[in-house]
């Protein structure tokens, strides 16, 4: 499709204003790449073009369309921001692409290692989803594309981007309802992460392709004759598995092809919903249906929206075929999940109408509230919500979808905190069980509450699955009698202290407590005795670390004299205007750089007082920061200077296809940046791919990151890495 057939397209489906703003989209978009070729060779609006069609296509909003044309401006144009959208194209599209973008493209982040980076961009990207549910048809919609043309790729960068979508992609496709989306990428990973499971299957599937087509015809014909007669309009239409869900389907059974019941499927899409069960009744009055295989989703949704009758029929040759009977809305959500909701109704976007349906975003939103590890929150979700879970059902019917392995207290939480708070027993399928039991399919479970039960127990931290649960337990703890709390952690600080001989008064200097406060992740010490109080942490934990910043405090001045006088070794003294460093509380000490992470200005830094060779400054995530921790009597607080002029060691890892000319286009790409390289280092590794290590001399992280980005524009490139050293 080209930018004037789409933009024509559009035009059918909006207003005049709409189209002229997309216009000015497609404009934009395509000045952007102008110079840019996709892996395959195509120009890069190839791109925008394909995943604003299949926006469109799915019926979403103009905004949403225009978001999609815009998509990667920002994380593939040069010097385009978020605040460049805002305004050209108004809060709402630049919002849209921001929630798309990767951090370390947004402005938001500098750069970091590749699994920080990973971790960060998923939470961005999960957090503006819940923000703004259209980001994930966005985010879908390219990601599929990207996948269709994932062949012109080199073999690392297919396996990594197939495993990443079959991880994350596939399943936020699922849990949004969009079984189309779900089950092409699905497809579509299998073939590159497993190419011999996927040969035999599609080879064992293609053996009989003949006679089940031959079976799928005749029922196809059947079934419409039948419809027919009885007054009942249909449309009638069939279609194959998918492989992929054939091979988790066998691996699930442990059995062949044959054993499983639904390599076909035929869909009848009726008018209303006593069509579907009129239509039900009369197809089980020609067919002969296989016991057990009913399922009645239309009056008990999946949790994704989805909603059909399936039944399971056997042909006069023996070949079962599943039948699945919809209205047109129903097939319409089944395919395009969440997307086939959105329209506008009385000046609000469906966001506001599918807050019942998307009740899980909200818990999205209370894990980022309970922690700020980014792999943590990322773990969080793919656990709780992305990952393989069991259907269990209220005693009214709802259905609910917890992790595997969850428990009556993680279902009594989902439903809600209070019944959580309050729960004294449950009961699945009508019989007593305990609070550990492990929920299975199907299971109908209820919640046995009482209000003399006061609150959780500490012991059902040990029980539950689901990270929602243990927030929930532990935000009671801390909540719960907060000013008895309060008392009682200052009393237990007091006495910890004179156990250890000290006087308290002395340890809670503000130069102490603010650094024990900003470590430990509390807004102020009432917090922090609160905390001390219901057990959350100790106090013997609270003191050591306030004793260990007075016992710093007293060495810093006993070290930073032996080093101006020159007792405690030869050491080069450091001017602020040369190395950039303020060494907090003493500016005259001697600085050194660690050669384990080679910090920029723009890092996060922290000092270690040396034996003898001064403050030795680490970046903050340094891999040896941890242990250096261990001492910390001998951290000390470090910053930049404003306006550091210093040249600064930085080294990248880089990767991609081996080819001639590489070295030359990386060495023109700096050269064209005026940076001057140190040192660089090639070399062949498998696939095809090579791996060069370079140094050179920078100023800050922002200026990495100007490098960073022009090379990965290089199309003999996949990766790019800082390296820790």
């Amino acid at each position: 499709m080209t930018q004037d057939e789409l933009i024509l397209e559009f035009s059918k489906k909006y207003t005049p204003e709409q189209t002229e703003v997309f216009k000015k989209a497609v404009a934009f978009a395509a000045n952007v790449h102008a110079s840019q070729l996709r892996e395959s060779g195509e120009l890069y609006i190839v791109h925008p073009i394909e995943v604003s069609r299949m926006v469109m296509e799915m019926g979403m909003d103009a905004a949403s369309v225009t978001a999609a044309m815009l998509h990667d401006v920002v994380e593939d144009g040069d010097n385009i921001t978020v605040a460049d959208l805002q305004r050209e194209f108004g809060d709402e599209i630049a919002n849209l692409v921001d929630g798309v973008t990767k951090l370390t493209k947004s402005g938001q982040q500098t750069y970091i290692t590749k699994k920080q980076e990973q971790s960060e961009n998923l939470r961005k990207l999960f957090l503006a989803i819940a923000a703004d549910v259209r980001v994930v048809i966005i985010k879908l919609a390219d990601r599929l594309h990207n996948m269709r043309t994932l062949a012109y790729c080199n073999p690392y960068k297919r396996t990594r981007k197939a495993k990443e979508t079959l991880e994350v992609y596939a399943p936020l496709a699922h849990r949004f309802g969009m079984g189309a989306i779900k089950g092409e990428m699905e497809d579509l990973c299998f073939m590159y992460l497993m190419p011999e499971e996927y040969a035999s299957i599609s080879r064992q599937f293609k053996e009989k392709q003949t006679e089940r087509q031959e079976t799928l015809d005749d029922a196809k014909r059947i079934i419409g004759e039948t419809l027919k007669e009885a007054g009942i309009e249909a449309s009638i239409s069939g279609r194959p598995k998918h492989l992929y869900s054939v091979y988790k389907k066998m691996q699930r059974l442990n059995s062949g092809i044959n054993e499983v019941y639904d390599l076909i499927a035929i869909r009848v899409i009726v008018e209303t919903v006593n069509d579907c069960y009129a239509a039900l009744g009369v197809i089980h009055a020609n067919w002969k249906p296989l016991p057990g295989r009913f399922k009645d989703y239309i009056a008990t949704p999946k949790p994704n929206m989805y909603r059909s009758l399936h039944t399971t029929l056997l042909a006069p040759n023996g070949i079962p075929f599943e039948v699945q009977i919809r209205t047109k809305e129903m097939h319409r959500t089944a395919e395009y999940g969440i997307a086939a909701h959105w329209m506008y109704k009385e000046g609000r976007t469906v966001q506001s109408l599918l807050d019942k349906k998307t009740s899980w975003l909200r818990q999205v939103i209370e894990a980022k509230e309970n922690t700020e590890d980014s792999r943590e929150f990322v773990e969080s979700i793919m656990k709780d919500f992305l990952g393989e879970y069991v259907f269990v059902l209220t005693p009214r019917g709802e259905i609910i979808d917890l992790p595997i392995g969850s428990t009556p207290l993680d279902f009594a939480y989902r439903i809600h905190t209070n019944i959580g708070h309050h729960c004294q027993g449950a009961k699945v399928n009508g019989s007593l069980v305990r609070l550990d039991y492990k929920l299975k399919t199907n299971d109908v479970v209820e919640i046995v509450t009482s209000n003399s039960q006061a609150g959780p127990s500490r012991d059902w931290l040990k029980i539950v699955k689901t990270q929602g649960a243990r927030n929930k337990i532990r935000q009671w703890f801390k909540k719960e009698n907060r000013e008895e709390n309060i008392a009682r952690g200052r009393d237990m600080l007091e006495d910890a202290a004179k156990r250890q001989s000290q006087t308290l008064a002395e340890l809670m200097k503000p130069e102490y407590t603010s650094v024990v406060l900003d470590r430990m992740r509390f807004t102020c010490m009432e917090d922090l005795y609160s905390a001390i109080g219901f057990g959350g942490i100790s106090a013997g934990n609270v003191l050591h670390k306030l004793m260990e910043l007075k016992k710093k405090s007293d060495k810093v001045e006993e070290l930073a004299e032996k080093i101006r006088s020159g007792e405690g070794g030869e050491a080069v003294k450091a001017h602020v205007p040369v190395n950039g460093i303020i060494v907090k509380g003493d500016p005259g000490m001697a600085v050194r750089f660690g050669n384990c992470c080679n910090p920029l200005p723009g890092d996060p830094i922290i000092g270690y007082i040396t034996r003898g060779r001064g403050v030795s400054v680490h970046r903050a995530d340094c891999p040896n920061v941890s242990s250096l921790r261990t001492e910390e009597d001998r951290i000390i607080d470090v910053e930049w200077a404003i306006n550091t002029r210093s040249a600064f060691n930085a080294s990248l890892q880089i990767e991609g296809e081996n080819r001639p000319g590489t070295l030359s286009q990386i060495s023109a790409t700096l050269s064209g940046l005026n940076i001057s390289i140190q040192s660089i280092n090639g070399r062949p590794v498998a696939d095809g791919r090579y791996i060069i290590e370079m140094t050179f001399e920078v100023a800050n992280t922002e200026q990495l990151n100007v490098i960073i980005k022009n090379i990965k524009k290089l199309k003999c490139v996949s990766e790019v890495y800082r390296m820790n050293r």
